[in-house]
């Protein structure tokens, strides 16, 4: 085994990150912005109807909380300051110390997340993990712009992006494995079996777990994740 792949939100943290992360930047750089929940409120609603994608959402949800355009230092350091956050208080001490086995096994650790790669990146690397694949944002010069950089970062395109992510650091073929605790991922997870590597359902939802059984994955329980309709990313 030479790479770990991980997903992120509720494989690592015990809850979703996105909406939280919209509400951290409003009330430290815009609180007026927070009058705008209702609007929000909206867009969640249509994307549950399936009426918007998530990446539509994920473009409004920022529009409405941080505006079109931020500039980079001003953003790296919200980031930061959240990643401090989500890392005192939304991390598994059980996927912790799946990191730092993985490490001392020698293997190359990556993030492969759905969630918004400018404040993923931030998470990554107050754990120790270089490597992230994840849902770009749009940069204008040196402002992110609030349409999202590429496709959403989940299901069969998270395969793809994994993928490109092997072919460009020459790893295509080296076996994988990755771990997650939702069943959008099982694309990912059959790459993994596929490679020789393995797959590992960690926290798994009621759909992942059965497949995991039936599958014969292996099966990892760091607690128990917050689920939420909304965020399934």
């Amino acid at each position: 085994m030479t790479i770990s792949i991980y997903d992120m939100d509720r494989t690592i943290t015990r809850s979703g990150t996105w909406t939280p992360w919209l509400k951290f930047w409003a009330r430290r750089e815009a609180p007026w912005r927070l009058l705008l929940v209702p609007l929000l409120a909206g867009a969640l609603i249509g994307y549950a109807a399936r009426l918007i994608t998530r990446a539509r959402l994920k473009e409004i949800g920022h529009r409405l909380f941080m505006g079109r355009r931020v500039g980079r230092t001003r953003l790296l350091a919200a980031a930061d300051a959240y990643a401090d956050k989500v890392i005192a208080t939304n991390i598994f001490a059980g996927a912790l110390a799946q990191i730092a086995a993985d490490r001392a096994e020698g293997q190359r650790l990556v993030l492969a997340t759905a969630s918004n790669e400018y404040y993923v990146r931030a998470i990554a690397a107050k754990l120790g993990i270089d490597d992230v694949i994840a849902t770009a944002s749009r940069w204008d010069d040196d402002h992110l712009h609030h349409r999202l950089g590429g496709d959403n970062c989940y299901g069969d395109i998270k395969r793809v992006l994994v993928e490109a992510w092997l072919e460009r650091e020459a790893l295509a073929g080296e076996p994988v494995r990755f771990y997650s605790d939702h069943v959008s991922d099982r694309p990912v997870f059959e790459l993994a079996e596929a490679s020789g590597g393995e797959a590992v359902a960690a926290n798994p939802s009621k759909a992942l777990r059965q497949l995991a059984q039936e599958r014969g994955w292996r099966i990892v329980d760091w607690g128990q994740p917050a689920r939420s309709f909304f965020e399934r990313a």
